[in-house]
């Protein structure tokens, strides 16, 4: 009998011509909507994205744990060392952590963006700034990746005049927007206005959120200076000139970051891949555990697990038949990296001090380097909750660049994708000659940008070739990018 009423009512809304400007109505689907808002948008694109930049738990496709912690010999490998630490990637890796930057960040975050701006579906000034930063953040660590990439005329897809074959542009180019448009977004979001829901950052505090946009946007002026002196010194003048307008990191707390849960999905890449996955192919590389243990670095207890009271590693680029002998001599990763709650971090108070340490150095601002770098040193021990032990400045001695980028690439253990950038970037901290049983990929080249996908061959090749002339080298990883100084 109710098919039968349904059946009749249908009908008779078919049928009558009243009734017919409703049909578009009855055919809405509630369990599957057509629109999602912003607070599932949100948590949604940024979890893919942290996940892929932090770790990445798909073998072939792990963009941190082995591509960047691995070159920057955080890690080495005890097997499979054409995974990684050989310089030897699977076209997955490249290929799948681009399309997932897309399509699963950018555009979400793009989405958000559209319909929270002020003539949007639902207009909201956080939400709009919010995705800003977030946007800024991944375009960043996009480009740092590729060189060249889709930007001013990408994430076009749905728009009104959609774009299917995206120009690229340059890196100088699209460093130039994502500062212009971290200064929006820290004028966008407004303490004390409209709420954010799906905030897995920061909660919707939106004051953090401003300390974000303009930690970062020093972060991106910092890493152009050599090739943008003038411009990026009136960028980090300004952001340090006014703390009310332009509030930054001052402590821990400010750190922008994921935090993981015990609970699945929400779980830490690390521990995924790690404890879940029972996958125990990596150690520390020699290279860390002789750098911490002459300087007396008690961060050497987090990062790595003691072997017989000592924290020891080995050479990266080892054979397997050679590696695999260092299995059980070798310290593996800390616990505090493969607990399921461990955050996702994309940037520290101690990375921000640093930065300034180096701008200070290089006469782009005027603050005092010594304070500014053992400063950095300082959070990035509080962070772990350790203390800095009594003599490790004077063993560090006297600051110089070199030494502020060695400090940096300590502190960002974790964090390889951003340590290998500012590597490429600078040339430190000077890595020790290869092991000579070692045997390399890429004639022996640690890389310096990840291969274009080949969907871009497929689907996108002549705005490809061009952005391939653009980064001035062949798509390969061998090729510098733009803000290398020497």
């Amino acid at each position: 009998m109710k098919k039968y009423t349904l059946l009749s009512l249908t009908l008779a809304a078919l049928l009558g011509s009243s009734c017919t400007k409703e049909f578009d109505k009855m055919n809405i689907d509630p369990n599957n909507p057509t629109a999602i808002g912003p607070q599932y948008l949100l948590p949604y694109a940024m979890e893919k994205s942290v996940d892929r930049f932090w770790g990445g738990s798909t073998r072939f496709e792990r963009l941190n744990i082995d591509g960047m912690m691995l070159w920057m010999q955080y890690f080495t490998r005890n097997i499979y060392s054409n995974e990684g630490d050989n310089y030897g990637l699977s076209p997955a890796f490249y290929n799948n952590n681009w399309a997932s930057f897309f399509n699963d960040g950018l555009l979400n975050f793009q989405r958000i963006i559209v319909d929270s701006s002020p003539t949007g579906k639902a207009p909201n000034t956080n939400y709009e700034g919010v995705a800003l930063v977030m946007r800024s953040w991944l375009f960043s660590v996009t480009t740092d990746l590729w060189g060249a990439i889709p930007y001013s005329e990408a994430l076009k897809g749905t728009a009104e005049s959609p774009s299917y074959t995206p120009a690229y542009d340059s890196q100088d180019k699209i460093y130039e927007g994502l500062l212009n448009d971290l200064k929006i977004a820290n004028e966008k979001l407004i303490v004390g206005g409209p709420g954010v829901q799906g905030d897995i950052i920061y909660g919707g505090n939106i004051l953090k959120w401003k300390k974000f946009a303009n930690s970062l946007r020093l972060r991106l002026a910092n890493r152009q200076a050599a090739k943008k002196s003038a411009e990026s010194r009136a960028i980090m003048r300004e952001i340090l000139g006014d703390a009310t307008k332009y509030p930054i990191f001052t402590s821990n707390d400010d750190n922008a970051l994921i935090k993981n849960t015990a609970t699945l999905p929400s779980n830490n890449e690390w521990h995924e891949v790690m404890v879940r996955g029972s996958r125990t192919d990596w150690n520390i590389s020699s290279t860390l555990a002789d750098k911490l243990n002459a300087l007396g670095d008690t961060r050497i207890t987090i990062y790595a697990n003691p072997v017989a009271g000592k924290y020891v590693g080995h050479p990266n680029g080892l054979p397997d038949a050679i590696a695999t002998t260092y299995l059980s001599s070798s310290s593996t990763i800390g616990n505090y990296f493969t607990r399921p709650e461990t955050p996702s971090v994309i940037m520290t108070l101690s990375e921000l001090n640093l930065i300034l340490a180096e701008a200070a150095i290089d006469g782009d601002i005027t603050g005092d380097a010594k304070t500014y770098f053992e400063n950095g040193i300082t959070a990035s021990f509080e962070q772990y909750g350790l203390k800095v032990p009594a003599d490790y400045f004077t063993k560090v001695g006297a600051v110089t660049r070199e030494k502020v980028l060695d400090q940096k690439w300590i502190a960002l253990y974790g964090v390889g994708v951003e340590a290998w950038t500012e590597y490429r970037r600078t040339g430190f901290p000077v890595l020790p000659a290869k092991d000579p049983r070692a045997v390399f990929e890429n004639d022996g080249v640690l890389p310096t940008r990840l291969p274009y996908p080949s969907t871009e061959y497929s689907l996108n090749k002549a705005s490809l070739e061009k952005g391939i002339a653009l980064n001035g080298g062949a798509d390969n990883m061998k090729t510098k990018l733009w803000w290398v100084e020497k």
